[in-house]
């Protein structure tokens, strides 16, 4: 067990977390009225959401492959004035005017009017998706300074400080967006949101030393030995794939991917579905389902914190996982049902399901990567969540149309194969030190 560990505190990168998804979620309630008042249309909507997955894409497995070069707080501090900065070019677009660039008439994206505010908007999008290693660098981070023990706990209060921004940001939208200023207050209080985040890396975050490659090894060859000396003498040629084949040669990790993959893809079916649903079936207003999401966000945090930490101290990661895996497909099942109360009941199994299931599985991940490749295992599997992102918020949208709640259905079983998967996990058993 790497002793290290104790030296430092979490609070800083749980501050930094809640920070990015309070600036993130403060301005979403007004992203599709912005893109109807510009010009947009659902489908539009639905291609603006896709446009940061898609460029997230190629630029989190960068970044996560960086940090374990030279280090996670500076490729955070990167990533950080990133959001800034994609914060900054959305608020140039208020102060442009909205006339008409393309009229646009087609039978799968409809009828909208391409202006330039719109473009801008697409713009930031896709720059704070190309430097948004936020997440993928945050977990490599605190793979670094947590011990075993403490993993799944501390990957819990993570999400915690994550799901707590996105039930204050919305109702702190609502206030912002009722005075004078409109829409353009939101996006200026994330633009300051965001450089609070910026200060609290640049002074609150620490880089963590490498951790000797030998101390982790059965049987060190020479460069692991003498691979991180200075002398000249040392002639070795000691670089070692850190891509894709070398994260997928990983024990598990194929699955892992895939369970990541899997379970992304279903919440994007349920993201993109639910709120349609919400309003033609079971007729809510916009009061209606913010009460929702706040619910679900609100037992969330509950379950991840001391719901969490309790069952986590007498439950292994496959059994957490799979349970929490079959609690949230069985809540996507229960949405079919048009009535408040068994929505609810769906809520508060997705809520369970999430809770114990996402927080373990991320724990469960960043052992699996061992040292030397967490940023670059952490930066994939966000490509991965993109990459599921992408193809869930747009074919969902299709599906819907056909389907209706039915995609429901689809939602839910992506998630039950990710369980069977999950069932394939045989933890590694730790290796003692060289030495012992």
């Amino acid at each position: 067990m790497n002793t290290t560990t104790h030296k430092f505190s979490i609070a800083p990168l749980l501050a930094v977390t809640f920070v990015g998804t309070l600036g993130f979620s403060i301005v979403t309630p007004f992203l599709v009225v912005l893109v109807t008042q510009w010009g947009g249309n659902a489908v539009v909507y639905g291609i603006l959401a896709a446009t940061y997955s898609f460029f997230q894409l190629f630029g989190a497995p960068i970044l996560g492959k960086m940090s374990d070069r030279i280090g996670r707080r500076r490729v955070l501090l990167l990533s950080q004035f990133g959001t800034l900065l994609s914060w900054a070019i959305f608020l140039v677009a208020f102060a442009l005017p909205d006339a008409a660039l393309r009229h646009v008439t087609s039978g799968w994206l409809g009828d909208f009017v391409l202006t330039l505010p719109l473009l801008v908007l697409f713009v930031a999008r896709a720059a704070d998706g190309l430097t948004g290693g936020n997440v993928s660098v945050s977990n490599a981070y605190l793979a670094d300074i947590t011990t075993d023990e403490d993993r799944t706990k501390n990957f819990g209060q993570m999400a915690v400080a994550s799901n707590l921004g996105f039930v204050i940001g919305p109702a702190l939208a609502g206030l912002l967006g009722a005075t004078i200023l409109g829409e353009v207050l939101p996006v200026i209080a994330a633009l300051a949101i965001s450089a609070i985040a910026l200060g609290l890396i640049q002074f609150g975050l620490v880089d963590v030393a490498p951790k000797p490659i030998a101390a982790t090894l059965e049987e060190p060859s020479a460069c692991d030995l003498y691979g991180q000396e200075t002398q000249s003498a040392y002639q070795l040629d000691c670089a070692k794939p850190n891509g894709m084949g070398a994260v997928l040669a990983l024990t598990h990790m194929p699955a892992l991917m895939a369970v990541n993959f899997l379970v992304m893809l279903g919440f994007s079916f349920f993201y993109v579905a639910f709120p349609v649903h919400a309003v033609e079936g079971l007729e809510w207003d916009v009061i209606q389902i913010g009460i929702f999401f706040a619910v679900l966000s609100l037992v969330m945090i509950l379950v991840e914190g001391p719901v969490l930490a309790r069952v986590g101290k007498i439950s292994g990661d496959r059994a957490l996982m799979s349970f929490g895996a079959l609690c949230l497909a069985s809540g996507f099942v229960a949405l079919l049902v048009p009535e408040t109360v068994a929505v609810y009941f769906g809520a508060a199994l997705i809520a369970l399901g999430n809770g114990l299931m996402w927080p373990t599985f991320m724990a469960v991940l960043s052992k699996a990567a061992g040292d030397r490749l967490q940023g670059a295992v952490q930066g994939y599997a966000q490509s991965a969540g993109a990459v599921a992102s992408i193809a869930g918020l747009i074919a969902g949208g299709i599906g819907y149309v056909a389907l209706g709640p039915g995609l429901f259905v689809f939602a839910a079983g992506a998630i039950a194969v990710s369980a069977l998967l999950v069932l394939t996990y045989r933890p590694q058993p730790v290796r003692a030190p060289l030495g012992d």
